[in-house]
């Protein structure tokens, strides 16, 4: 009897184990390119600048000092649910060709052609060979009235 108790606190450990090596590889997963920058920008959409994100799947590019590293792309993606991401390319440290260009709901990298999904931040075309590659760095959002607050 014994033996089988043994044997479950064994399985116990293996799992919890292996959980927290999971958690700790999803947490590497982290583009090492892009620094932490803090900031907050809240988006009025009555203006012109900002009225494009009424529509769903309709992305915006802000480009301000102090907002992400090149910028961030922001887009409402339905139900009320805004999504932001890095503007820079998450497999490149920042530099001329690495700002994203919005084509329809996806954002480009003039590099090398990656491509990401701007309702996901998900990588489209990753490369053939063993590198690793990166998803997009997401930012926070949390809209009220007509009003997007979007943060890190």
């Amino acid at each position: 009897m014994p033996k089988v108790k043994t044997t479950k606190t064994l399985a116990i450990l293996l799992f919890f184990s292996a959980l927290m090596v999971n958690c700790s590889t999803q947490n590497s997963r982290r583009n090492p390119y892009l620094q932490e920058i803090n900031f907050s920008i809240e988006l009025n959409l009555s203006l012109p600048k900002y009225n494009p994100l009424k529509i769903i799947g309709n992305p915006i590019y802000i480009d301000a000092t102090g907002i992400g590293t090149k910028g961030i792309i922001v887009m409402n993606s339905g139900f009320d649910q805004f999504v932001a991401f890095e503007a820079s390319c998450a497999n490149h440290s920042p530099n001329s060709c690495s700002t994203l260009v919005i084509e329809g709901q996806n954002g480009t990298c003039d590099c090398d052609a990656f491509s990401y999904s701007l309702f996901t931040g998900q990588l489209l075309n990753p490369a053939n060979n063993s590198e690793r590659t990166y998803d997009l760095l997401a930012y926070q959002t949390q809209a009220s009235g007509n009003t997007v607050r979007v943060f890190n």
